[in-house]
């Protein structure tokens, strides 16, 4: 298994619980895929560089965790699908 990074945004507006809901959603699209998450760390809402979907704040959300290439395709098609998630990227952490 590979190590990864997973960061992604969620819309500001959300309430705390809808936002818990997001972000246990993902960790539970990658233990479910055989993966294991390591470290989820909340950073929590900021101000973004620039407006994304008419959003100048989003709720930063950074994951690192460790799985195979084909769960990092089905996390970001799921990723790209939830209306809730503005941006996200991952990234393969060296070994």
């Amino acid at each position: 298994m590979r190590a990864y990074e997973l960061m992604y945004i969620v819309r500001p507006d959300l309430d705390e619980e809808s936002t818990k809901a997001v972000i246990e959603r993902f960790q539970n699209v990658i233990k479910d895929n055989g993966g294991e998450v390591e470290k989820v760390d909340e950073m929590g809402k900021r101000r973004l560089a620039y407006e994304i979907e008419g959003y100048n704040d989003g709720y930063y959300v950074v994951v690192n965790f460790k799985s195979n290439p084909d769960l990092v395709a089905e996390l970001e098609r799921q990723l790209r699908l939830n209306d809730n998630v503005i941006r996200h990227l991952v990234v393969r952490e060296d070994e």
